[in-house]
Order: structure tokens, then sequence, then C-alpha cells
């Protein structure tokens, strides 16, 4: 495939996970060159790979030149960010008064943004009323809302432990979702699993969702018509288990709880609050499947919810 080809199949998977920042240090020298069709300034077989940052100012590696032989900008300077620990991604949103969870004192991590009760999101009254999972459940099941149960199989409305202390918010429903009616059984599904797994929890401890109930035709990006008729059966499966911690896998699960257009590397690494309950922001698992590199940072993000779950609450 040509150099050119590469790069921005790289970029659009970026871009798709909400990136903004063209960041290079979680790929090797090699693979970059590799990537750019750079033939002739691979590092030797002798010499230990070190990050793009670290080999940077060689010469010999002289990707960014690379890059903007590809036409792209390398040059813009970073969006800005907030100088203070405390800042938020969002100053315009407020800390409860009393938040649900006590977050650990030596926890290194600065606080995100904060969905305050009153700034509750306005439910439809039909999806108010709705008094259980298995309500939520069985109107998903019929709903008309949007006209993506026209083309869906079968609805996904999610499953789990109605009590659990941690919820998992996904993107949408993708082919075998759609074909068993169940959240997560994919491959990136089979991944999740894992990843619970490495914080000693299993599916059926935990309750796993996604912000759409119907698949989107070919796994396309959710429509904002989508989200917005799909949401509020989000936010009353939220209302109705109160978790301790929420884990937004990907964008748009992220974008839609914090109603924020951040991307997801201005909101990873904080600690989010969604009506009191501390919410953190990671990679959905299938694009991990794309990005191995991509992999240690959600396991930073997935310690860091384990954490929260093992921390006091305020009674």
């Amino acid at each position: 495939m040509d150099a050119r080809n590469l790069l921005r199949r790289y970029l659009e998977q970026r871009r798709e996970l909400g990136e903004t920042e063209l960041v290079l240090d979680g790929l090797h020298v090699e693979d970059v060159m590799r990537l750019l069709g750079a033939a002739g300034r691979t590092v030797p077989a002798t010499k230990p790979q070190r990050s793009v940052r670290e080999l940077a100012g060689e010469p010999s590696q002289d990707w960014r030149t690379s890059l903007r032989d590809s036409g792209v900008n390398v040059d813009a300077p970073p969006p800005a960010r907030p100088a203070s620990s405390d800042a938020t991604v969002d100053s315009t949103r407020r800390e409860p008064s009393e938040p649900i969870v006590e977050i650990p004192d030596d926890m290194p991590f600065k606080k995100g943004i904060v969905i305050a009760p009153e700034e509750a999101e306005l439910i439809p009254g039909p999806i108010e009323k709705l008094r259980s999972l298995k309500e939520i459940a069985e109107q998903v099941r019929k709903c008309t809302r949007c006209s993506l149960y026209v083309t869906a199989t079968k609805a996904v409305p999610g499953e789990g432990d109605p009590k659990a202390q941690l919820v998992c918010v996904g993107e949408a429903p993708g082919a075998k979702e759609d074909a068993t009616g169940r959240p997560f059984v994919g491959q990136a599904g089979q991944l999740l699993t894992k990843i619970l797994e490495a914080i000693d929890l299993t599916r059926e401890q935990v309750f796993i969702c996604n912000v759409l109930k119907h698949r989107p035709p070919g796994n396309r990006n959710p429509f904002p018509e989508e989200v917005e008729a799909c949401s509020p059966y989000l936010i009353r499966q939220l209302e109705l288990i109160q978790p301790k911690v929420i884990v937004a896998f990907g964008t748009f699960a992220a974008q839609t709880l914090l109603q924020t257009k951040a991307g997801i590397g201005q909101l990873r690494g904080l600690v989010h609050r969604y009506h009191g309950i501390p919410l953190i922001v990671t990679y959905h698992p299938a694009a991990l499947l794309r990005n191995p590199a991509w992999k240690r940072p959600t396991w930073e993000d997935v310690k860091l919810a384990r954490r929260i779950l093992d921390s006091p609450s305020r009674s």
C-alpha cells in the first residue's frame, strides 16, 4: 500500500476516536518510518529501539520532515491545557458538595468535568417512569424513537448486575451484538472481558451497555439525533443502578455522558463526575484491536477505576 494511504488510514483512525493532536510517541521510530515509506532511515539492529520523542532531534531520524513531505502540519502548536493541577476540562461545571464516593487523596489525577445533579438531562416522561432495568429493556425492544430500529436485527439494551458497582458504557452495538441482542460479544467484547478480569471482575459483576441501543448500519458513527433519542435510556439505567464508578469506553460514550465535544485525548487521565459518580474515560476495546499501543494507557485507566471501586463510600 502507498505510504500516503497508510498515513491517511492511521490519521483517520485517530480522528474516529476524537483525537485532535498528532502524537506519535506510542510508536517506535521504525514503525513511523515504515508507515511513511522512509526507506533507509531505520534504526540499526544493534541499537535498542527508542521512542520518536527521544530521536526527534537526530538528523538520521528526521520523521518531522517526512511528515511535512506527506502534507501533515506538524508545526501547529498543541491546544492549550490548563496550568493548575485542579483545573478542569470545562470550568463551567460545578463540583457537587457531597460526592457519593470518596476519592483517595494520594491519587495523582486531575479533576475533570463535573455533571452535577442540578444539571440533570431532561428525560422524556415515558422513560422516566420506567422503574427497573427489565422495564427499560422491554421498552428498548419496541422503541421507535429513531430510525435505527428499521435496519437493526435486535435491540441491545444491556446486561449485567442491576446493583453493579461498576458500569461499562460503550458506543453502539456491532454485528454480533445486533445478531444476539447482547452487548460486547464480538472480538471487542472478548477483550473487554479480559480487561475486567485483569481488575478482578467478571461480566456478571458489572453492568455493560451502550449509548445506542440499536446498531447503526455498517457500524458507522452515530448521528447526533440518534444519540439524542437513545441517551435517555442510558441516563435512566444509570439512575437506577447508581454505580460506584462509570467507565466510558470510547469517544461517543464519554462525550454523551459529559456533555462535551472534547476528544478522548483530553478526557483521559482525569476523574470526572456524573451526578456525583466518578467517571473514567478510556479507549474502546475495538480501538485497542487496531492500535495495541493503547493497551498500556487503557490498563492505567482501568486500574484507576479499580482503585476508586476499592475506596470507601460516604454514608
